[in-house]
């Protein structure tokens, strides 16, 4: 274990001006506070601090950070408080130990929610400091090199998250060499046996091509040399973890491997790195599509350098990088090494956010994912930005937008600004128009085509590749669901108002949010929308006089019940365009599966315009229109408080199809199917399933989902079919 003298003397190697008296405060103070508690391994728990500690010393980090280090278990895993780290080490470290420090007596019915709220819990931390970051991935390190001291049952779940979750974001902070180690330790964890297979073959290449390699960076160096350029050349072995990812994802053997060795050339100046480019591809033949420029265009997380393939000394393809000693530190230690975390200066978010490209986009993304998000929801978003490779492209101006790999026009628009992805409708691709759920390539010029008044499809959420977008599209269905329930509550109490002999104000029911509980008017009236509210307890919450009326029956017990007041009978009083029947005063209109309430048509049979509908409430889902004449109503016969009283409300010009259910009994020969779907196709309705359930040597019966405008529509097609030569009966289905 590293004694107090030694922590100091690792700081002061870097840092002579260090606070000795701070860090040899910091030493005791965790000494006394993990007392004897011990660790798996049966070290005394404090040797894990130090060890954290000495990470970071790698790293070159201020005294603030070394000290948050070294406390940074004592407020979870100790009698300390925050309030005493305060007043002993100052407010700074404090917030530093403190955005370290787990969530305490968690009430989360499952793991995954507590490590999920946890997670969000430290992302917001980092994005205050990133030195939170810091500590918490040296943690993590720690944790993974002594992992084979945790119990087998622990071990998996650990090193799972650590490649999930804690590689990927070293990776995205720049931290290579911090991202390598935890990655193979969780491969090693994970699965032993291919790690120990490819550390094996690993080794043999090494003993068969050490010469090779020598000759190599020989040679290169020479030649640079010969050119008068100064430059370090060095080869480089993939790790074992990225030799297994590549295997998998390209579905190639060990042998297949091209890239397992690869050369780094390191110069003292940015124009010395293109000078290196143009000697190499001088000298050897270039292989075609491997040349990358990440110093005109670096990474998201501020790597830097240029990359190159060539056929080198012995006909041997070589793998170059080319960057400076600066882009060398921030391509393996990243975020660390800006100089804004060294010689003891204190951080500074928004500087470190200028200076830095990774730890702005980390706060970007954060305040992204942070609206309105579960915390399970937050957790996977940040993943989905935690996991790719990048492609660049360009807005119509010039920006650039950096996306992930297999991203779409969609995840563009998301990228360019939220309210361009929700009104998104189009998208042209280096001037052409494409489908939004083309995949992107490098340098493609992007154009969004919008809408107003258009939202994101829910379908969208499974099919882009950002956390971004995914949260946003997420976010606007949930809105736009809402948007539907409270309509259908509008409905429901305005006319609950008018039973009542009231008149309903939006401004009155505003006064009476608190004895509802709500804290918006739109959230009474989702709730009355979703069934969760009975519409007479906001009459009442207005009006306390007013006894409202509740049902019996089922659903009673619930404040479900008596919605209009109106027996059974009397709620099946309906209006259908064009027609002279009566109309309920409290009929609710109904325009079909695009209009602003929650609604969906009878899973069997469905319903037209021209039918006598009925709608059946059901909470949480909103309303089902089942025809008058369906037998499935029976079904909701001991459920008054579930219907509700429906009319259709559709003007002749923007009428759109409507679901019906036929079967067809045809003989059974070939075309029979074709002739039956020629007539209907012909006749302006839409196919839209089809079933054989029942065949003979001569008849075959069809059950055909369809698509028509109205039931006029509807009995001119079935009239079609009864006059063919190939039916021989055909009936509408009623579910």
């Amino acid at each position: 274990m590293m004694r107090q003298y030694e922590l100091v003397e690792r700081v002061r190697r870097y840092n002579p001006h260090a606070d000795e008296v701070l860090l040899n405060k910091a030493y005791v103070y965790a000494m006394r506070a993990h007392g004897s508690q011990k660790r798996a391994s049966g070290d005394p728990y404090f040797s894990h601090p130090l060890e954290v500690a000495a990470i970071l010393t790698e790293l070159r980090l201020d005294d603030a950070t070394i000290v948050a280090a070294v406390l940074h278990d004592t407020i979870e895993d100790t009698a300390s408080t925050r309030e005493e780290i305060d007043q002993i080490f100052g407010a700074e470290i404090g917030q530093l130990v403190d955005g370290l420090t787990k969530i305490k007596k968690l009430d989360l019915v499952s793991k995954r929610a507590e490590q999920a709220e946890n997670f969000r819990k430290l992302l917001l931390a980092i994005s205050a400091d990133v030195r939170v970051l810091l500590v918490k991935l040296a943690d993590r390190l720690h944790n993974m090199r002594t992992l084979h001291f945790v119990p087998e049952s622990k071990r998996r779940r650990i090193a799972e998250e650590t490649l999930d979750i804690y590689a990927p974001l070293a990776g995205r902070m720049g931290m290579q060499s911090l991202r390598d180690e935890m990655e193979n330790l969780s491969f090693r964890n994970l699965m032993p046996e291919a790690a120990a297979m490819i550390e094996a073959r690993l080794a043999d290449l090494r003993a068969k091509n050490g010469a090779v390699i020598v000759r190599i960076e020989t040679e290169l160096m020479a030649e640079l040399t010969l050119r008068g350029i100064k430059a370090d050349v060095k080869g480089r072995e993939k790790s074992p973890y990225s030799i297994w990812r590549k295997m998998e994802r390209k579905s190639v053997s060990f042998e297949q491997l091209s890239d397992i060795y690869g050369f780094r050339a390191i110069v003292a100046s940015t124009d010395d790195c293109y000078r290196v480019i143009g000697v190499v591809h001088t000298k050897w033949p270039v292989v075609p599509g491997r040349f990358k420029d990440y110093i005109s265009t670096p990474k998201q997380n501020d790597y830097r350098s240029i990359h190159t393939t060539v056929i080198g000394p012995g006909r041997q393809r070589v793998e170059l990088q080319v960057r400076t000693r600066d882009m060398d530190d921030i391509a393996e230690i990243g975020i660390a090494a800006h100089t804004l975390y060294k010689e003891g200066r204190v951080s500074d978010a928004e500087a470190l956010q200028r200076e830095s490209r990774a730890y702005g986009w980390l706060r970007r993304t954060i305040e992204l994912l942070g609206e309105g998000d579960t915390p399970e929801e937050f957790l996977e978003h940040t993943k989905l930005e935690l996991f790719h490779d990048q492609v660049f492209c360009f807005t119509p101006k010039g920006r650039l937008i950096a996306l992930p790999r297999g991203a779409t026009p969609i995840d563009f628009a998301y990228a360019v600004h939220t309210d361009i992805g929700n009104k998104a409708v189009g998208a042209r691709i280096n001037g052409r128009i494409a489908p939004l759920l083309s995949e992107l390539s490098n340098g493609d010029e992007v154009s969004i085509v919008t809408a107003e008044g258009q939202s994101p499809p829910s379908a969208w959420e499974t099919l882009v590749v950002t956390g971004k977008a995914r949260a946003a599209i997420r976010r606007a269905t949930r809105e736009a669901v809402r948007t539907q329930y409270a309509e259908l509550g509008r409905q429901i109490v305005k006319r609950a108002f008018e039973r009542a002999g009231k008149t309903f104000s939006p401004e009155k029911l505003k006064a009476a949010l608190p004895r509802l509980a709500r804290q918006s008017v739109d959230d009474v009236l989702a709730a009355v929308g979703r069934g969760e509210m009975f519409s007479g307890d906001v009459v009442k919450a207005i009006h306390p006089e007013f006894e409202p009326e509740r049902a019996s029956g089922a659903g009673a017990a619930k404040g479900e019940a008596g919605w209009f007041g109106l027996s059974k009978a009397e709620s099946l009083v309906f209006k259908v365009p064009g027609s002279d029947e009566p109309t309920s005063l409290n009929s609710i209109p109904i325009r079909g599966l695009g209009g602003d309430l929650p609604v969906r048509f009878a899973p069997v049979g469905g319903a037209v315009p021209g039918d006598r509908i009925v709608g059946i409430l059901t909470p949480g889902e909103g309303i089902t229109i089942y025809p008058i004449q369906s037998p499935a109503l029976t079904h909701f016969d001991d459920q008054p408080e579930r219907w509700l009283d429906v009319r259709w409300d559709i003007e002749e010009e923007h009428r759109g199809l409507y679901p019906a259910q036929i079967v067809v009994s045809a003989i059974n020969e070939p075309g029979t199917l074709g002739l039956i779907a020629t007539l209907i196709g012909e006749s302006g309705a839409n196919i839209d399933h089809v079933q054989f359930v029942n065949r003979s040597p001569d008849v075959r019966d069809v059950v055909i989902d369809i698509e028509v405008r109205d039931l006029k529509h509807l009995s001119g097609i079935l009239s079609q079919l009864k006059q063919s030569s190939v039916v021989s009966k055909v009936e509408r289905v009623n579910g």
